[in-house]
């Protein structure tokens, strides 16, 4: 389990904002996570850290289903994903690299900015230590947890 921040954010985050279409020419992932949420939240690449979590609401993900947006989100080093809901082919383009995403609105309604928290894959546990609180959700099944662990399909 990997501690790290938050970076919280609402409803229907895009893939747009995760990464504006304007940079979907460049396929270095690691030069575009300078732009990674940039419209939304622009001290988002310079604040993240290799092991903090990206906390957001309803349909994260959704638009275009581009697999720059998961990608670069992976590139910033982000730990996971948490949410109420993932647009599909988003939920779908990050499980494909590698990237955890956990459902679990609770989490997501009660995390603020800046909280320390950690995920538990394993046993299904969201760790909110800043409020001392923990939520459950539905572990991985052994397939996706197999392409999780491998860091993606390829």
């Amino acid at each position: 389990m990997k501690q790290g921040k938050a970076f919280t954010y609402g409803d229907n985050i895009d893939t747009d904002a995760i990464v504006a279409a304007r940079y979907l020419n460049v396929s270095d992932f690691d030069a575009l996570k300078s732009r990674c949420m940039e419209d939304i939240d622009d001290k988002f690449a310079s604040e993240v850290n290799i092991g903090d979590y990206i906390v957001a609401g309803e349909n994260f993900g959704c638009g275009s289903s581009r697999e720059h947006a998961p990608a670069v989100i992976k590139a910033c080093g982000v730990a996971a994903v948490i949410a109420k809901s993932f647009a599909r082919i988003f939920f779908r383009n990050a499980i494909n690299i590698g990237l955890p995403i956990v459902e679990c609105a609770p989490a997501a309604e009660e995390t603020e900015r800046g909280d320390v928290i950690s995920v538990d894959l394993e046993n299904g546990i969201v760790n909110n230590l800043t409020k001392n609180k923990a939520y459950a959700f539905p572990p991985y099944p052994n397939e996706i947890k197999a392409i999780i662990d491998r860091g993606g399909l390829l």
